[in-house]
């Protein structure tokens, strides 16, 4: 009895994680919360018409490829002088309330749902690791690190392959998009050499854990940086054009395109905070915003480290933003998402309305494509939001029991909780910049909704 006693008392938080790993995987397969995200979001669907061999008349809603074959072979259309008489059932479009069941048939749904539960899992286990009392001379399995770390580096790196997977999509994105990930993937690459390799000056940015790693580090963490640039750059595509549409920016005063109040506030203050957590890491703004007790010498720096909070609290702050600019970005998951699909209306209303003898055969494939691949945009809104919880948590972790041991660097624990800090904020900046740069072009004119 006292040797099972003293079992447990010495593996108590080993026991603790593993218990609560099995008990939420447990749960959350019993609540089933990702599809209650999606549940009674409206999709929209265009009439097809009914075989006329067939004892039905009328029309029905289908949910089809544009273009199947068709039950009877294509003639040849003779030119006649008659008038074109344009058929107005093939105008009308049906709006689908979202049940379990339509959301559980789309495409990609089982990796949102397994991802979902995943990765709340990982959270909630870096959760209870911070508020345990951990003994580092026990080492990292008796004193649980190791659940909370492998939760964390596995929902990362799934969350990461999705994101990828869903990249290549072949008609999920235009090849154009895709053309234009791989570039900006690129040019992320050279960005993060620069910035690792201190080619950008040092007051720009406020990290300094770039002189620990040696070249092949650098390298490898410079590609990761861009394979995240390159392939967030189309969720990012498409998270603006649901705040220019949410936002009704366009002013087409649509209520079937345009979300509620709540929604609108959710989408500027979900864009506001990202803009304001990315700038925390400016190092003139933390200058500002840091009281050192120094007051500046220049003319126009009085101000300059005399105001401000303390470098405690300042760091505190930043922490904050990055959990609540991850939290509201699941937040505005569900109008995200209603603007994804209501994008696929308003081009069925632009064709309709753009001629006398409208061609709806782009609208047709835009409804459909946006109604089949519903569930693989709500991943590419999902994962970067997860990965930046993630990446937080990490750096929260203490990792005392590799100093010494890795890379020879004598303080490894502060080494990998700036690097995890770093790419939680490197995500929100990537996800800031191209948001704000394609608002500017559909501000512009440049870029339209279609």
């Amino acid at each position: 009895m006292f040797s099972l006693t003293s079992l447990f008392l010495s593996n108590n938080n080993l026991i603790s994680h593993a218990a609560l790993a099995i008990f939420l995987s447990l749960f959350l397969s019993l609540l089933k919360i990702p599809a209650l995200f999606l549940y009674g979001l409206h999709t929209y669907i265009h009439p097809d018409d009914v075989n006329p061999n067939s004892n039905s008349s009328g029309i029905r809603a289908a949910i089809r490829r544009p273009g199947a074959i068709e039950s009877e072979p294509l003639k040849l259309r003779k030119k006649s002088k008659e008038r074109f008489e344009f058929d107005e059932n093939k105008a009308q479009i049906f709006r689908l309330k979202l049940t379990e069941g339509h959301v559980q048939s789309r495409i990609y749904f089982k990796e949102f749902y397994a991802a979902f539960n995943f990765t709340l899992i990982a959270l909630l286990s870096l959760l209870l690791h911070r508020f345990l009392k951990v003994d580092q001379n026990s080492g990292f399995v008796k004193n649980g690190t190791i659940i909370p770390l492998l939760l964390g580096f596995v929902g990362v790196f799934r969350l990461f392959f999705l994101i990828v997977r869903t990249g290549f999509e072949i008609s999920a994105s235009k090849r154009l998009e895709k053309q234009l990930g791989f570039f900006w993937g690129i040019l992320g690459f050279f960005l993060g050499l620069g910035l690792l390799y201190n080619i950008f000056p040092k007051w720009v940015f406020d990290f300094g854990f770039y002189e620990s790693f040696d070249g092949f580090g650098k390298f490898v963490l410079a590609a990761f940086m861009g394979c995240i640039v390159g392939f967030l750059y189309i969720p990012a595509l498409r998270n603006a054009r649901a705040f220019w549409l949410g936002t009704d920016q366009i002013r087409s005063n649509l209520s079937i395109i345009s979300c509620g109040w709540f929604s609108r506030m959710l989408l500027y203050a979900n864009f506001l905070l990202i803009v304001f957590t990315w700038i925390l890491w400016i190092s003139p703004l933390a200058e500002f915003l840091v009281n050192t007790g120094k007051k500046g010498g220049k003319r126009g720096e009085e101000l300059v480290g005399y105001i401000g909070m303390s470098r405690l609290n300042f760091d505190q702050l930043r922490l904050w933003c990055l959990l609540s600019t991850g939290l509201l970005q699941i937040l505005t998951l569900r109008p995200n998402v209603q603007m994804f699909l209501n994008e696929a209306v308003l081009c069925w209303y632009q064709r309709l309305h753009g001629s006398k003898v409208p061609d709806l055969t782009y609208s047709r494939a835009k409804v459909f494509l946006h109604n089949h691949y519903l569930c693989l945009v709500v991943l590419q809104f999902f994962a970067p939001a997860g990965m930046v919880l993630v990446f937080l948590g990490f750096s929260q972790l203490d990792y005392g029991f590799l100093n010494g041991m890795v890379l020879n660097v004598a303080n490894f624990s502060d080494l990998v909780k700036e690097v995890a800090l770093f790419m939680a904020w490197w995500i929100i900046f990537v996800w800031a910049l191209f948001s704000s740069a394609i608002l500017v072009l559909y501000r512009r004119g440049i870029l339209y909704v279609s």
